[in-house]
């Protein structure tokens, strides 16, 4: 090869660099200009209950009782810095603790004093912001991110209790005096629930906001029916990344057909992705509903890269 072809060769290949560069520059310039505008609606930190209520029910009309799901220290003091930015002024360095509600929860009423943190020594944390956010999504309101100083390693919160009037998003339940057992850090995410998704809510070919949380994309046209599914914290792939298709078909999905056969049927498509959150949305292509929702173990890793377990989780019916 010639010096000169040889010279022409190196330019190109530089400026493909720089290009490629400046691309990577554009969006994380692009994504602070939308931090810049966000607007929190989403997070709280009153220290006391505000909440005034005569609703006392701790079921709903199905009988479905009021609680947390799931309580997941899935952090200690690790939050980014960075988190500080779209939720919870001065996160950075806290702890992280996903809470997973029963029903969807009316953010108004839910304040950082509502919450009884004890670790296993029997001390008392200190939440000092929750947010909602990024499961922001219609019908994802049930996640609740606690952030504050309520553990360690060598002694870790044990049992989260709610000590407050916490109103579901309806206002028909309470979930004052609900507890819940805390997973230790060490573990790695599982499923915690599932749930059929109304098809008003499918928004089919919709595509993901171009924040990186909040406003996951939809399922494809020709889609027969949408499962949401939620771990008990945020995940990722094994070798870094959001979940993409490849995940989806680890999915495996228990139906039920009219003869009261059950089968097993595979996603045609993964959505819901996108956005950051603990969500996923599996897309199908049979109407049979579906019962229950498997995924084998380490595939998926929390924000401390501790691998999921082979989890499984019943659909529960909401409507």
């Amino acid at each position: 090869m010639g010096t000169r072809k040889r010279y022409v060769l190196i330019a190109i290949a530089l400026i493909a660099a720089g290009l490629a560069a400046l691309a990577s520059q554009n969006v994380v310039v692009r994504n602070l200009v939308f931090l810049i505008g966000y607007e929190r609606t989403l997070d709280t930190y009153a220290q006391t209950d505000t909440t005034v209520t005569k609703v006392t029910a701790r079921a709903d009309a199905r009988g479905r009782g009021a609680g947390m799901v799931s309580a997941f220290f899935g952090l200690d003091n690790g939050l980014p810095h960075l988190f500080s930015l779209a939720s919870c002024k001065g996160a950075g360095g806290m702890d992280g603790m996903p809470v997973i509600f029963s029903h969807e929860v009316d953010i108004a009423t839910l304040e950082p004093g509502d919450f009884r943190i004890t670790t296993a020594s029997g001390q008392v944390g200190k939440v000092v912001c929750l947010t909602l956010a990024p499961a922001d999504d219609p019908g994802e309101l049930r996640t609740a991110l606690l952030i504050g100083e309520y553990g360690s390693a060598k002694n870790q919160p044990t049992r989260v209790e709610i000590v407050g009037n916490v109103l579901s998003k309806d206002h028909l339940v309470n979930f004052h005096g609900a507890s819940v057992k805390v997973t230790p850090l060490e573990n790695g995410p599982s499923l915690v629930w599932a749930e059929r998704v109304p098809q008003a809510e499918w928004a089919l070919g919709r595509k993901a906001t171009r924040l990186p949380w909040g406003g996951g994309d939809g399922c494809p046209v020709g889609t027969a029916q949408v499962v949401r599914v939620t771990w008990d914290g945020g995940v990722k792939k094994r070798v870094g990344g959001d979940a993409d298709a490849g995940v989806g078909m680890l999915y495996e999905v228990t139906v039920i057909g009219p003869d009261g056969k059950t089968r097993l049927v595979k996603p045609m498509a993964l959505a819901d992705l996108g956005d950051g959150d603990n969500n996923h949305a599996l897309c199908l292509d049979v109407a049979d509903p579906a019962v229950s929702i498997r995924f084998p173990a380490g595939h998926l890793t929390d924000p401390r890269d501790d691998l999921n377990w082979d989890t499984q989780v019943a659909v529960t019916r909401t409507d």
